[in-house]
C-alpha cells in the first residue's frame, strides 16, 4: 500500500519493539527498581515526609511550581513540533527533493515519505499528550501538599496518610512526564529513517545505549547511591 520495503518494514518493527522493550525494562522491570528514576521516587517519598512535619510549606510549593513549569515547557515543544510536521506534509515535494540527495540513486514515494512524517507527528501528539497530563498531574499534588495536615498532627495516621497521598500523585506526574521525554529522544532515533532503514536502525540503537546509559550507568545515579 505504501510501497514500503521489507528492509523499511523491519526497521520500523524494530523501532516500535526498542521502544515497547525499553519502556517495560524502565518501569516494569526488576531491573528498572535499580535505576534513576525508581530511586528519585524514592526522594519523592523522602521530600513529601519531610513537608508533613513543616509548618511553612511556601517551598514545596515552589519545588512543585518549577516542576510543572519545566513540564509546560516540553507541552509547548511538542506542540510546536506537531506544527512543524505538519508543515512539512504541506510542503511534501521540496522535501523529497532534498531527501532525494541522501540517498542517492533512489527517489522517496510521496506516500512513503508522508508515512514517515505522519509516524514522526504521532510520536511528538503523545509526547504532548503525556507532558500535558503531567502538568495536570503536578497541579493536582501542589492540591494535595495544600491538604496535607499541619505540623502538630504530622505522624497522625491522616497526616501520613496525606504525605503518601501527594508522593504518589507527584511519582505518578514524575512518570508520565519521563515517558513525554523518552518520546523525544526515540524521536529523534526516528529521524534517521528519513535517511534511509539503516540510518533508522543505527540512530535508535544510539538513542537506547545513552538513555540505558543514564538510567543505570551515570554519574547522576552514583551521585544518589
Amino acid at each position: 500500500m505504501f510501497h514500503l520495503t521489507q528492509f523499511d518494514a523491519l526497521a520500523g518493527l524494530l523501532f516500535i519493539v526498542t521502544w515497547f522493550g525499553y519502556s517495560w525494562l524502565v518501569d516494569r522491570s526488576n531491573r528498572g527498581g535499580q535505576g534513576l528514576t525508581a530511586r528519585m521516587a524514592g526522594f519523592r517519598r523522602a521530600w513529601m515526609n519531610e513537608m508533613r512535619a513543616r509548618s511553612n510549606r511556601i517551598i514545596d510549593g515552589q519545588i512543585n511550581m518549577t516542576l510543572q513549569q519545566g513540564t509546560a515547557f516540553f507541552a509547548s515543544t511538542a506542540l510546536l513540533a506537531v506544527g512543524a510536521c505538519l508543515t512539512l506534509l504541506g510542503a511534501s515535494d521540496k522535501a523529497i527533493e532534498i531527501l532525494s540527495t541522501l540517498q542517492p540513486g533512489e527517489q522517496p514515494s510521496r506516500a512513503v515519505w508522508e508515512l514517515k512524517v505522519a509516524g514522526l507527528t504521532l510520536i511528538f501528539v503523545y509526547a504532548f499528550f503525556k507532558f500535558a497530563w503531567a502538568y495536570r498531574l503536578f497541579n493536582y499534588c501542589a492540591i494535595l501538599i495544600g491538604a496535607t495536615p499541619d505540623r502538630e498532627h504530622a505522624d497522625t495516621e491522616a497526616g501520613i496518610a496525606a504525605a503518601n497521598r501527594a508522593a504518589a500523585m507527584n511519582s505518578i506526574a514524575a512518570r508520565h512526564f519521563n515517558r513525554g521525554q523518552r518520546a523525544f529522544f526515540f524521536a529523534l532515533g526516528y529521524l534517521g529513517w528519513f535517511a534511509g532503514p539503516i540510518a533508522f536502525i543505527v540512530a535508535t540503537a544510539a538513542v537506547v545505549v545513552v538513555l540505558y546509559r543514564r538510567q543505570f550507568a551515570s554519574d547522576s545515579l552514583d551521585a544518589l547511591a
